[in-house]
């Protein structure tokens, strides 16, 4: 069984290709950077500066130029479906058309009569919440007034 075997890749500078253990070239540059290299091939091209988006059999190439990607093959056009009245028996498209218009008429009617109805409840349960709140402040009210009156009568006495 080699399912625990897992392998340890690096990617090559140069061209983006794997370099598996065992394969390859480290190249040290005198400021201590390390390139990894898949061959000569890849190595000789790096070192003469060359640039991998412009070399075709690169990765990066590849990746640039959207070479070999999955969304090609799904960018097929597509047609617009034409959908067309046809008559049916017993009935004329001008007969369906007016039919259809008045079954929208319909259901604006009932949507502007639930908008409505939303409206009223909504009012309704405002002036509901003001009453309670004027009903205590009125009972209050009567309770003070008549407290005022009977201290402005003692007080003329």
């Amino acid at each position: 069984d080699r399912g625990g075997c897992v392998m340890k890749t690096q990617r090559c500078n140069f061209s983006g290709f794997r370099v598996y253990p065992g394969h390859g070239k480290k190249f040290v540059r005198g400021d201590s950077k390390t390139f990894i290299f898949l061959n000569g091939k890849c190595e000789a091209t790096a070192l003469n500066k060359t640039n991998p988006r412009k070399v075709e059999w690169t990765q990066v190439y590849r990746r640039v130029n959207k070479k070999g990607t999955l969304q090609d093959s799904k960018k097929v056009k597509r047609r617009k479906i034409v959908k067309k009245q046809r008559d049916i028996v017993g009935a004329s498209k001008e007969q369906i058309r007016d039919k259809r218009g008045r079954r929208d008429a319909i259901r604006k009617r009932a949507m502007a009569r639930q908008a409505a109805l939303k409206e009223v409840k909504a009012r309704k349960q405002k002036g509901g919440k003001k009453k309670t709140s004027k009903r205590t402040t009125n009972n209050r009210k009567g309770g003070n007034q008549k407290a005022v009156n009977k201290s402005v009568k003692n007080k003329g006495r």
